[in-house]
């Protein structure tokens, strides 16, 4: 019973896991972890019906359709608008290239003729194209200097001839400088083939947009590599520095657990150790007051004043002894009250003059026998 269960719960966290995985790689964009759909299952669920409806840059399906066509359109339009601007300015780079050819070498006057020619069309055509309004310019706004197409048509070329054979050699003349720059861009892309024929290079320039297309698609291909694997990156580093900052809580409980033990032990030593200091500073004391006593007194002073303490202990001790004979006395006295206090007093008093009349009477005696 036991082992179905668990493989029951294994299964559902498999599922579980798989869930995670697609719905973080359908929303590679998002700043969300693993451990947050896993805290918040319904959020996790919400995502993946979510993921269902749009793309990973956030957008539907029927609005994806509609941005698709949109970009197909756009680069049709791009594409007609690069084929006029790169005819044009083949056109004006043509001129340019007359013009220089004239200052460095004797130019043929057929040339000169058919380059001037095409550069006054040229001229003619690109000022018409500015007079002649789009459609979704205003009408009526006055023309540029009051001037109109027609006005311009008369600056045309008056010789229809010159005009003919410029427009006939035209194409000749385009195909060969659109050559020269194809061969350049090959040269450019690849100059090892600089020095090969020019069928050679013809056969390699009918292939060069297939391949530069292949590079094209390998360099999208590793750009979007690249973006996956930031994007692992960003999460891998997010999910190694919560590891990380979880490893050094670990580390300071570890070290304050550590610390304290080790304090005690610490406290313990130095307490052991500053006992043992104090008890050698109190020996070292000791010895040198019996130092100081072995320089002061000799030996027979020593005894002489062991003799001499001994003799005023003994002394001490009689005197303690008569002092508390005396003290039984006079507390045998007090027990008779005040009257035999009065009787003491008196006794004293008269002691007093008999000491006196004694004295005076040995003084009397030993004055008189002089």
């Amino acid at each position: 019973m036991s082992a179905g269960s668990e493989t029951t719960h294994i299964s559902s966290l498999g599922k579980c896991d798989g869930l995670h995985q697609q719905v973080l790689a359908s929303f590679p964009l998002c700043d969300i972890t693993e451990e947050d759909l896993t805290q918040n299952p319904q959020f996790c669920k919400l995502l993946a019906t979510l993921a269902q409806h749009v793309d990973q840059a956030g957008l539907t399906v029927p609005l994806k359709t509609d941005l698709e066509k949109a970009e197909q359109k756009l680069q049709s339009q791009r594409r007609h608008w690069l084929c006029s601007e790169s005819l044009h300015k083949g056109l004006q780079e043509m001129i340019q290239d007359h013009c220089i050819r004239k200052h460095h070498a004797t130019v043929a006057p057929d040339q000169s003729m058919f380059y001037e020619t095409m550069e006054k069309c040229l001229l003619s055509a690109q000022c018409i194209k500015q007079l002649d309004p789009s459609s979704s310019t205003n009408q009526d706004q006055p023309s540029i200097l009051g001037l109109n197409p027609q006005q311009l048509m008369e600056l045309m070329p008056s010789e229809k001839q010159n005009v003919q054979r410029m427009k006939q050699g035209l194409p000749r003349e385009l195909e060969k400088h659109l050559k020269k720059k194809c061969f350049g861009l090959l040269s450019y892309y690849q100059p090892e083939w600089e020095s090969e024929s020019d069928g050679l290079k013809n056969a390699k320039l009918a292939h060069l947009s297939a391949q530069l297309g292949k590079e094209k698609k390998r360099t999208q291909s590793l750009k979007e590599t690249c973006r996956e694997n930031m994007v692992l990156l960003q999460r891998q580093t997010q999910l190694y520095l919560s590891e990380l900052i979880k490893c050094v809580q670990l580390l300071q409980s570890l070290i304050l657990d550590h610390r304290l033990r080790i304090q005690t032990d610490l406290d313990r030593k130095k307490l052991d150790y500053f006992e043992g200091k104090c008890e050698l500073v109190l020996q070292k004391i000791k010895t040198e007051m019996v130092e100081i006593q072995l320089d002061t007194y000799t030996p027979d002073s020593i005894s002489a004043h062991r003799k001499m303490r001994e003799k005023l202990d003994s002394e001490l001790k009689a005197c303690q002894a008569e002092k508390q004979t005396i003290e039984l006395k006079l507390a045998s006295f007090e027990i008779l009250g005040k009257e035999f206090e009065t009787l003491a007093e008196e006794y004293c008093r008269l002691r007093q003059e008999i000491e006196m009349k004694d004295w005076a009477l040995k003084e009397f005696t030993h004055y008189k026998d002089k």
